[in-house]
């Protein structure tokens, strides 16, 4: 039981330390790469441009700021779910070679005859 458990040990170790690693997955469109410094920009530019006899009532621009709180928390937590769907993927894979790497060792075993 032992040469099963330390042969198994270092493919483990190193797929775990894959799993926890960072995940690099960007997926961003051209909208999503805005950041708030754009936002920001853009809001400047639109108070600086409005009509003075016409301002924009402060209702509609909490409404654009609130707009971009949610795009902002909703981007954030997209870009999580995909890294720990990544990770969740991976983690399967793992198994699933685990799996295959001890049904192969127990046929292994089963095949033996006592001497």
């Amino acid at each position: 039981m032992n040469a099963i458990t330390s042969s198994s040990n270092p493919d483990l170790r190193a797929n775990l330390e894959r799993i926890n690693a960072p995940s690099t997955i960007r997926r961003e469109s051209a909208a999503a790469a805005l950041d708030s410094e754009d936002f920001l920009r853009l809001m400047t530019a639109q108070l600086a441009n409005q009509d003075p006899l016409e301002p924009q009532s402060n209702e509609q621009m909490l409404a654009q700021l609130a707009q971009f709180s949610n795009l902002e928390n909703g981007t954030a937590s997209r870009s999580v779910l995909d890294e720990i769907s990544a990770k969740l993927d991976a983690l399967i894979e793992a198994q699933e070679r685990a799996a295959a790497a001890s049904a192969a060792q127990a046929a292994a075993f089963a095949s033996q005859t006592a001497t």
